[in-house]
């Protein structure tokens, strides 16, 4: 999916309500709460940003509809991969993930700083971070990502020594791998990631 002819998805005060199954009353009432993000047309009707709508419902451990759903998605490139490792090992990373994703953009962060402005700026579907990269807590990094509706829900992949793969399994990670890199898993995950987008997007 590209960022090129993207539609921007607009829902109406009603909309929302029939999405959420409440009363139409119900969703104007959470947007003039502040409790969901709107602005007004000329006329005075609420409209909702499908990404405030996606916020919204996650925020509230709601279900998304499927259109919500695939505008989430829709947010992310899923034809990039973002390697997230140090500098020593992330050429051997990128090259090793170049052989098995052909068609796919891998794009490399070096540094947190970097990992923040490749994530905002490619909106990359698939991210591989080493955890050896220090100075953020990474639980509350993925938590940030998964959960910011923004950034299109990403799969992340965690890669660790075998020795801590207990310890980050307990976070958000869609999959924690062990070094040295398996890319016979790495490839199956992304290939069924890819049959889901397809399943979603001919719903």
């Amino acid at each position: 999916m590209s960022k090129s002819g993207r539609r921007v998805r607009i829902f109406s005060a009603l909309e929302v309500a029939n999405i959420c199954g409440v009363v139409n009353q119900t969703a104007i009432n959470w947007i003039r709460n502040g409790h969901l993000k709107a602005f007004t047309t000329p006329g005075g009707q609420y409209r909702i940003y499908a990404k405030d709508l996606a916020a919204f419902l996650d925020k509230r451990g709601m279900s998304a509809s499927g259109e919500v759903l695939q505008v989430m998605m829709e947010n992310a490139n899923w034809n990039t991969f973002l390697v997230a490792a140090n500098e020593s090992s992330n050429d051997y990373l990128k090259a090793e993930i170049e052989k098995i994703l052909k068609e796919y953009t891998i794009v490399q962060a070096h540094d947190w700083f970097e990992i923040g402005r490749k994530l905002t700026e490619e909106k990359p579907g698939f991210v591989l971070l080493d955890t050896e990269l220090a100075g953020v807590d990474i639980s509350k990094f993925i938590q940030t990502i998964q959960n910011d509706p923004f950034f299109g829900k990403p799969f992340i992949f965690l890669l660790t020594e075998d020795h801590k793969v207990d310890f980050f399994n307990g976070m958000q990670a869609d999959m924690v791998l062990t070094k040295p890199l398996n890319t016979g898993m790495l490839e199956a995950a992304v290939k069924d990631r890819e049959r889901q987008l397809a399943a979603a997007s001919s719903a």
